[in-house]
C-alpha cells in the first residue's frame, strides 16, 4: 500500500471517528444532567489513564504552580480535573442542542448580571466579561446570552475539522444576540462591535506566544500573558467584570458568578494590570482548583535562553 493511500485511509478513519463521536454527543443531550455526570466520572477516570500526554502536562503544571503539594495530592487533584473536564465536554451536548428553557433551569446565576446593560444605558460604556479557563466557561457564555439582554461578542479559535468548527460556532451563537470573530483575523470588527455596545467575552489566561504579551508571574512562574485586557479596556473605556463558571457536583446544574468589576482596573501600566489580573485568577483557582484547565501548556513560551518546561 502506498504511503499516500495509507494516509488517506487514516484520514477517513479519523473522519468517521469524529462524526461518530458527534452523533453520540448529540444523542446524549436527551439524558438528564446527573446521568451525564455519572458517565463523566467513569470516562474521566479512563481518560486519566489513557491520555498520557495531557496527563503529563497537567501534572507538570500542578508541580510548577504547587511545588509544596505532595505528589499524591497533585495526582488526586488531576484525576478530579479529568472527571470535571469530561463532564464539561458532555455538558456541551445540552448547551448545543437542548431547549433554552431547560438550560436556563440548570443555570444558577449569582451577582450583578445586569451590570453590562446598566453601564451602557447610563454611561455609554461597554463591558468586558473576563472569563478565566475554568472547565465551565461555555456555560458562562450561555448564561450571558440567556440571562441578560446586552448583546455580546467574542473571539474563538477556529477548529481544524470543518464540522466541529461549525457545531462550535452554532452552539455558541444559538442564544441571544452575539457575534464571534476568528482569532487569526483582524481585530477591527471586534473593536467596532464593542464601540456600539456589545459586551466582550474575553478569555485572558492562555499562552498565545509573545505577540501583545509579557512574561508575568502566574503562581510564581513567568508566563506569557496577554496585555490586551488592560490595553483594550483602557482604550475603549470599558468596565471589566469577571465571570466565573462552576460545574455543580452530581449533575445538579451550573453556577455562574458575575463578580464586582475589578477595582482600579485598568491603569496606564498594562503589565502591572496583568499581574493584578493573574493574582485575581490565582485566588479564584484556589477556591476550586480541580475545575481549572490544567491540561493547557500555560508555560509553553519561555523567556529567551530558558529551557522548555514540558
Amino acid at each position: 500500500m502506498s504511503t499516500s493511500m495509507g494516509e488517506r485511509l487514516a484520514e477517513l478513519g479519523s473522519e468517521a471517528g469524529i462524526r461518530f463521536g458527534l452523533v453520540v454527543l448529540w444523542l446524549m443531550h436527551w439524558l438528564p444532567l446527573p446521568a451525564l455526570a455519572a458517565i463523566a466520572r467513569g470516562v474521566g477516570a479512563l481518560l486519566y489513564r489513557l491520555a498520557g500526554s495531557r496527563r503529563k502536562v497537567g501534572l507538570r503544571n500542578l508541580e510548577l504552580c504547587f511545588p509544596a503539594m505532595p505528589v499524591a495530592e497533585r495526582q488526586a487533584l488531576l484525576k478530579q480535573h479529568f472527571q470535571w473536564l469530561t463532564q464539561s465536554l458532555l455538558d456541551r451536548a445540552v448547551l448545543w442542542w437542548a431547549p433554552a428553557a431547560r438550560i436556563k433551569k440548570l443555570i444558577q446565576v449569582e451577582g450583578d448580571i445586569g451590570l453590562a446593560e446598566r453601564v451602557w444605558r447610563e454611561e455609554g460604556r461597554a463591558t468586558m466579561w473576563l472569563c478565566p479557563h475554568f472547565v465551565g466557561l461555555d456555560v458562562a457564555g450561555a448564561a450571558i446570552l440567556l440571562c441578560q439582554p446586552q448583546p455580546g461578542a467574542s473571539i474563538y479559535q477556529t477548529q481544524s475539522h470543518p464540522l466541529l468548527d461549525r457545531l462550535m460556532r452554532e452552539g455558541r451563537l444559538r442564544f441571544g444576540d452575539a457575534e464571534i470573530f476568528p482569532r487569526q483575523d483582524s481585530i477591527k470588527p471586534l473593536l467596532r462591535a464593542i464601540k456600539v455596545g456589545r459586551g466582550f467575552f474575553n478569555l485572558p489566561d492562555m499562552d498565545f506566544g509573545m505577540q501583545d504579551a509579557a512574561f508575568v508571574p502566574f503562581f510564581g512562574v513567568p508566563a506569557a500573558t496577554l496585555l490586551a485586557p488592560s490595553r483594550m479596556s483602557r482604550m475603549l473605556n470599558m468596565v471589566v467584570q469577571p465571570v466565573i463558571a462552576e460545574l455543580l457536583p452530581g449533575g445538579r446544574g451550573w453556577k455562574v458568578k458575575f463578580l464586582p468589576p475589578l477595582a482600579g482596573f485598568p491603569t496606564p501600566d498594562a503589565e502591572a494590570d496583568t499581574l493584578a489580573l493573574n493574582r485575581f485568577i490565582e485566588g479564584e483557582i484556589l477556591k476550586n482548583p480541580a475545575q481549572y484547565l490544567w491540561v493547557h501548556k500555560r508555560f509553553k513560551t519561555r523567556p529567551p535562553g530558558e529551557p522548555g518546561l514540558y
